[in-house]
């Protein structure tokens, strides 16, 4: 769990950089919002490609020796940060993204099961909500981190004072801001081929989840086919893909968001750091998870709460005025109450995964090892749903601005989050009827 622990602290750090990432790249690359938002989309999508091929990767290497691999995979995409900065290309970013999920997609096809497996499968959702914990507040210091080391001065870039420059300086000054991104990623490329050394020689057991050698002589495909047989299995693969979409979201949008509303704080860089805002929350949501499961409250009951939560967060976040603003202490600049109710989305996120899991891979036996990589599968909602809310939202936009309507009106970005209403209701689903499903002639 020590272990298990540490890594899930790296698999949020690297996770959770990209909600700065999409409004520095908005700026850098000269994007469109939708545009910004592929940064989501090749990352996640890495998952859902690389789950199978990390499967069948960790069967043939072994758990431990794959959880070392894919922290030197998510340090390749870490230095190929170097280049692209260097190009200021796009794509080049996309692609370091891309490695860096792949390497994320061994190590969480690895881990996820593990956890599940080594204790009481009824506290496993409170095991799981210790790692998420871990995560959620890697989560919280890495855009905070960005920001005061490398993203300090994003008040010299801003639209305004972009648009007065001449197409020579405009040039400068982006190749400027995008170099700023070589030596954080550099120094994170070290400490996670560190990582990966000592994982290597860590005392981590091998585990064994066909004990009694139910699916060895079966390939893979096979094993895919018969897993969709549990319905259990299915219906949680789409609560999943669904609840990533929330998760990343609110994560990932509520910089873009901020920024639109204005919310520049003193250093005009202060929509960077409101992903931490979001990781707030869930860490508190994780916290009542490990405190509350399975003794107060059990899995399905906090997964209900979940769904409710969301969908009333939903509703508020699209009706009320942006206008609304609350002061917060500690020298946080005045918010506008929707961007606190985006936040707070995290805290109905919070315990959807560790429920989830559990959930879905009970009464599995050897297909649980597959089953795990066709969760991980799900993942791909953080790389689809963006792109929509994106899209959306840039429509609205494009329109309000063809109208004449006034920036303080309820933007794209605000009415585009009703994209996560069907997030929630599949969670009530799952939580009230889809995860006791064992067979599909079951009524």
């Amino acid at each position: 769990m020590v272990i298990l622990t540490a890594l899930f602290f790296i698999f949020g750090f690297v996770t959770w950089l990209n909600g700065p990432l999409i409004p520095f790249f908005k700026t850098a690359c000269e994007l469109t919002e939708s545009q910004s938002y592929f940064v989501a989309f090749a990352f996640y999508i890495a998952y859902f490609v690389m789950a199978i091929p990390s499967s069948w990767l960790i069967e043939k290497v072994g758990y431990k020796n794959g959880l070392s691999l894919g922290l030197v995979v998510i340090a390749i995409g870490a230095f190929t940060f170097y280049p692209a900065a260097e190009a200021r290309t796009f794509m080049l970013f996309l692609i370091a993204l891309f490695v860096m999920g792949t390497g994320l997609a061994i190590l969480q096809t690895a881990a996820n099961p593990y956890v599940v497996v080594i204790g009481p499968r009824e506290s496993a959702a409170a095991r799981i909500s210790v790692l998420g914990l871990a995560n959620k507040f890697a989560g919280f210091i890495a855009p905070i981190a960005l920001t005061a080391l490398v993203l300090s001065n994003m008040k010299d870039y801003t639209a305004e004072k972009i648009a007065l420059l001449d197409a020579g300086a405009k040039e400068k000054a982006l190749d400027a801001l995008a170099l700023q991104l070589q030596t954080p990623y550099v120094y994170i490329g070290i400490i996670i081929l560190i990582l990966a050394v000592l994982i290597k020689f860590s005392p981590l057991p091998e585990i064994d989840l066909d004990e009694d050698g139910q699916v060895e002589h079966l390939s893979v495909f096979q094993q895919i086919k018969n897993a969709f047989q549990y319905p259990q299995l299915v219906f949680g693969f789409i609560t999943l893909m669904l609840y990533v979409a929330g998760e990343v979201i609110a994560g990932d949008s509520i910089g873009g968001f901020g920024k639109k509303l204005g919310v520049y704080g003193d250093n005009g860089d202060f929509y960077l750091k409101l992903t931490s805002f979001t990781m707030v929350a869930m860490v508190i949501g994780y916290i009542l998870g490990i405190t509350l499961i399975p003794k107060y409250v059990s899995q399905v009951t906090a997964l209900k709460a979940s769904g409710f939560l969301g969908i009333i967060l939903v509703l508020l976040i699209v009706t009320i005025s942006p206008a609304i603003m609350i002061q917060l202490p500690g020298g946080i600049p005045n918010l506008p109450l929707v961007i606190i109710l985006v936040a707070l989305i995290g805290l109905a996120n919070a315990l959807c995964w560790p429920a989830i899991w559990p959930m879905a891979l009970q009464d599995l036996g050897g297909y649980t090892k597959i089953a795990g990589a066709i969760l991980i599968m799900g993942i791909i909602g953080g790389a689809i749903f963006p792109l929509m809310y994106g899209s959306w939202a840039d429509t609205i936009n494009i329109a309000n601005e063809a109208e004449g309507i006034a920036e303080t009106a309820k933007s794209g970005n605000q009415i585009a989050y009703l994209i996560l209403l069907p997030t929630y209701f599949m969670i009530l689903f799952y939580a009230f009827k889809g995860h006791k499903y064992r067979s599909w002639s079951q009524k």
